[in-house]
């Protein structure tokens, strides 16, 4: 009896600590989630193809995701602040078709041009923000009706034919030093002018505060039908940037480009974390985001699979992220 008593009684754990390490690693996972898939993916298509990792093919991952990328800067903005924006993709087409236009049928000069293409991003932003803010529509159907108006003007202005893009904005899709694409340095820049924006100016903080808690946001004094202009502007003039990088990089401005692009950019906001009930999203996880799409793509061409099943391993992965958005949620409260 007295041995027993001498002997340590095991103590039991404090309450809560044999789970703690659970909870701090899921809680990891889920908010780190897009960064480790897209380190896991690139290891799987490395594994099964030897030319993935070769340095041609990853400045080619990089130029792939650079479209969508500017794109999915662009409809950050919308999707933090709780709206959406389905008319990115016709933007583009149609910012570039003005670009070509004006510099090629018109004979302006090519920077006022380009200028002019940007003013359109913005102005099909603009409008798109009125209806929404001011119109009452619903942000679905506001952007839907944009997706349709800007193709059909880009048409229009384009009679439905390409149109040679300006010899010196085509640079824009070639490389530096014949190795370093530059739209890979557009989509940086790009990247970089975007988080500044969400982390630094009082436009993103109310972007947050939007899509957060609207009615909250105008008691505490945010203007909120003026963000919403801004916001949608902001998301059409990174669309203009985006329509101008393509068609430098396919030489011509085309009306059916950039078709289907919307999906894209807003499957990249999306599987780069940013929450589609708004008030959460950064720059840096919508990057991972468009990165994850274009590896997995590239991955999938090198391993000759078909484009059919492409779609459906692309579906798959954007499932997959709003069911993590979604245990992130629960897990927060």
């Amino acid at each position: 009896m007295t041995e027993l008593l001498k002997t340590p009684a095991h103590t039991p754990s404090p309450p809560g600590r044999e789970h703690g390490f659970g909870r701090w690693f899921t809680g990891a996972v889920l908010k780190n989630g897009p960064l480790g898939g897209l380190l896991a993916l690139v290891v799987v298509m490395a594994v099964l193809s030897r030319d993935f990792l070769n340095g041609q093919n990853l400045l080619n991952v990089g130029v792939q995701a650079s479209v969508t990328a500017i794109l999915a800067f662009g409809v950050t903005f919308v999707i933090v602040s709780a709206g959406i924006d389905l008319s990115v993709g016709s933007v583009a087409a149609l910012a570039a078709t003005v670009v070509a236009w004006a510099a090629t049928n018109e004979g302006l000069p090519v920077w006022i041009a380009v200028l002019l293409g940007l003013a359109v991003g913005v102005a099909a932003g603009l409008v798109s923000g009125a209806l929404v803010a001011y119109g009452r529509l619903p942000a679905f159907i506001a952007t839907l009706a944009m997706l349709s108006i800007g193709r059909g003007l880009a048409l229009v202005i384009s009679g439905g034919s390409p149109i040679a893009f300006p010899t010196s904005v085509s640079r824009l899709g070639d490389t530096l030093g014949g190795w370093l694409p530059v739209p890979v340095l557009v989509m940086i820049a790009m990247g970089l002018i975007a988080a500044l924006i969400l982390a630094r100016t009082y436009a993103g903080r109310a972007m947050f505060a939007i899509g957060g808690n609207e009615e909250a946001a105008r008691l505490s004094g945010i203007n909120v039908r003026r963000r919403k202009l801004v916001i949608y502007a902001l998301s059409g003039l990174f669309a203009a940037v985006a329509g101008i990088v393509l068609a430098a990089r396919l030489t011509s401005a085309q009306p059916q480009a950039a078709g289907g692009y919307e999906l894209d950019a807003i499957a990249a906001v999306v599987i780069g974390g940013a929450s589609l009930s708004g008030g959460s999203g950064k720059a840096s996880g919508t990057l991972i985001g468009a990165l994850i799409l274009a590896v997995l793509r590239n991955g999938l061409n090198l391993l000759s699979v078909s484009a059919f099943w492409q779609q459906v391993a692309t579906g798959l992965v954007i499932a997959l992220a709003v069911l993590l958005d979604t245990l992130r949620r629960r897990s927060a409260r």
